[in-house]
């Protein structure tokens, strides 16, 4: 299911006669975020079973207060036949704020903290700005970014033996969700060998379409200041409240 912030954008970008989709990347199918760290090289070794490779990657959220990482997201839309490749930073920090700040093909700015969360296209000079709790209405959603997600509790994770470990000796697994509440149908991982860090991961929806999300340059624990996770939109910014 498409959030809110994803319609905006899709007017926004028909009113300008640009035609391209994506997801709002604070949908709900984007929540393992979390989880993600960088990885480094990997070191080959005897592959670890299911569940204590679980434990691995869950042990490895529970231990990030915080991160920033350089993304790369590329959005299928199924109903059009389009992808969308779309770059930037983004930022997070436990519990319940997020920072997406994409820098192409086109500037927007997408802001999260438990209060209030702000969508802002300077190209268009406007700013959304939404309720938290109304745009974050996912059970599991709100557990992951509040810092107490439970992969296990959420997720039926399973590994195909053919397709356990990639060429360069990183884990392969399929999650399927036990809540339909998320939009998502299966979410796929790639987890560093050594690390147990999530390197990317790729989901599809109920309706076919799919999204891709590579993170690099991660850095952890960065103590960041609430107030990074605020936005002021700049002067003469039309502003619009989204109920």
């Amino acid at each position: 299911m498409m959030c809110k912030f994803s319609r905006m954008f899709r007017k926004l970008q028909i009113r300008a006669k640009i035609h391209k989709y994506t997801y709002s990347p604070v949908c709900k199918r984007l929540i393992i975020i979390l989880a993600l760290i960088f990885p480094v090289a990997p070191v080959f070794a005897e592959p670890l079973p299911l569940d204590q490779l679980v434990e691995k990657v869950q042990a490895r959220y529970e231990q990030t207060g915080d991160l920033v990482a350089r993304f790369v997201q590329d959005a299928t839309i199924k109903s059009v036949n389009q992808t969308l490749t779309e770059e930037g930073t983004v930022y997070f920090k436990k519990p319940q704020r997020m920072l997406w700040d994409y820098s192409k093909p086109s500037h927007k700015k997408l802001v999260i903290n438990p209060r209030k969360a702000w969508l802002y296209i300077p190209d268009d000079n406007l700013v959304y700005i939404q309720d938290a709790k109304k745009l974050l209405t996912s059970r599991i959603t709100v557990k992951f970014i509040a810092g107490i997600g439970k992969l296990k509790g959420d997720f039926k994770i399973t590994s195909t033996p053919e397709n356990y470990i990639d060429e360069e000796g990183n884990y392969l697994l399929s999650l399927i969700p036990y809540s339909k509440e998320m939009g998502i149908e299966k979410l796929f991982m790639k987890i560093n060998k050594d690390t147990f860090d999530v390197m990317n991961f790729t989901f599809s929806d109920i309706y076919g379409n799919t999204t891709r999300l590579t993170l690099t340059k991660m850095k952890i624990n960065n103590n960041f200041p609430d107030n990074m996770f605020y936005f002021t939109p700049p002067a003469g910014t039309q502003i619009f409240e989204v109920p």
